[in-house]
């Protein structure tokens, strides 16, 4: 793999910029593997990532059915936090917060993280108690979060308005390190780092069975034929409860579509990340000027990846109260991913009840976030049989009443 620099680039100039390599291979799929990872979005190349760089496992096949980060990881607005309040969650969280920090130096890729801060608003006051409460508990997890008052607000974003007739600012929780990635680049410089290591991504490869001896997964059977593997790691979002029940299992999820939308670009006005959980709206500004826009859930179960004018009407509608200068912009680009939602809007990192078969999904509208601390851990999982990240997300904590809610404490589980 060339490494990128400044000097590779000044080379690469002199010779019209003819003599990169190709940033991943797309070899045909071999017979068997030790570890076939299904999925090529930013939780499953982030598996197979750590399955080689920290466990030596390089055998390794990484397929996808469409095109690699065409899922969810395309699809989302790019925030990343770590402000959870339960501990379970603080620390999967945090560990992926922190390993964003490094991320472009680690797999030679900007991934553009940008540290802007993210600030979820107060507006009502059982809101403002929970963000409190939250506060409290990330400073015992050692989280760097605290709560400021409206004209602290204000200060730092100055084109909000605090003094809303139904919604005013009653303060909010912030957290400055927190901030935003380039998600495609995200998934590129994975796959760039996996396909180093002489993994496999395998695209165009739709699964259409699992192979099994007795109670324990041997392969797969896919569009581009039979693939073995020692282990299989299941990371497809949406599609898990399909994937699954094609090895035999099922799961406590449901998969619902999440709206975005961006703006016309425009100048430069706000500087962080902000979410006002009342009325389901966050925005931020990306790099082009778009101001980027999300929502909650739709309320149906669902499998399409487009928007809808119910959604941009619900969502712009609560953000024009606090944001005025948005009202006149012009609506860009407009669409939907699909996720997975556990009853208690926290993932499953798991083994299954099917042998040599492991699950990583339930992350709901928080999947970008958690990227590389996910992989992280679930390498971990996989490689191990067992990981402290992923101890309390296993399956069977629905079944012995261990939830881990994060569906109040995170207002939306973005």
């Amino acid at each position: 793999m060339t490494r990128y620099s400044a000097f590779a680039i000044a080379k690469q100039a002199m010779r019209h910029h003819m003599g990169w390599d190709r940033a991943w291979a797309s070899p045909s799929p071999k017979s068997h593997y030790d570890v076939v990872i299904v999925g090529a979005g930013g939780h499953g190349l982030a598996t197979a990532y750590w399955l080689g760089r920290k466990h030596g496992i390089t055998n390794v096949a990484v397929i996808e059915k469409g095109w690699l980060g065409g899922g969810n990881t395309g699809r989302n607005t790019t925030i990343i936090r770590s402000n959870y309040l339960q501990d379970p969650s603080a620390a999967l969280y945090e560990k992926s917060r922190s390993l964003f920090e490094t991320m472009s130096q680690d797999l030679n890729y900007n991934v553009m993280f940008s540290p802007r801060g993210v600030l979820m608003l107060a507006q009502t006051e059982h809101e403002k108690r929970g963000y409190l409460r939250t506060a409290h508990a990330n400073m015992l997890q050692g989280v760097e979060t605290r709560w400021i008052g409206p004209q602290e607000v204000k200060r730092i974003c100055p084109i909000m308005n605090i003094d809303g007739p139904r919604y005013p600012v009653l303060g909010g929780l912030w957290q400055e390190r927190a901030g935003t990635a380039r998600h495609d680049a995200v998934a590129w410089g994975y796959a760039r780092a996996c396909s180093d290591m002489g993994m496999d991504i395998i695209e165009q490869c739709e699964v259409t069975g699992v192979t099994r001896d007795g109670d324990k997964v041997t392969g797969l059977s896919t569009t581009r034929g039979e693939i073995g593997c020692g282990k299989l790691g299941i990371v497809v979002a949406g599609h898990s409860g399909r994937l699954a029940e094609m090895a035999g299992f099922r799961l406590p999820v449901e998969s619902v579509p999440l709206q975005a939308l961006v703006s016309e670009p425009i100048k430069p006005c706000m500087d962080i990340v902000v979410m006002a959980n009342t009325v389901h709206g966050y925005m931020s500004q990306s790099d082009k000027g778009e101001m980027v826009i999300g929502g909650g859930t739709d309320s149906f179960n669902g499998y399409h990846q487009r928007g809808s004018f119910h959604h941009i009407e619900e969502t712009v509608r609560a953000l024009v109260e606090t944001f005025p200068m948005i009202s006149r912009l012009k609506m860009l680009r407009h669409w939907g991913g699909i996720v997975d939602m556990t009853g208690d809007r926290s993932p499953i990192l798991s083994k299954t009840p099917v042998g040599n078969c492991f699950i990583n999904c339930g992350w709901g509208t928080g999947g970008f976030k958690a990227t590389p601390g996910s992989g992280w851990a679930f390498a971990e999982l996989m490689a191990k049989g067992h990981s402290p990240l992923t101890a309390e997300f296993g399956m069977e904590r629905f079944r012995e009443g261990r939830f881990i809610d994060e569906s109040v404490a995170a207002g939306v589980a973005h």
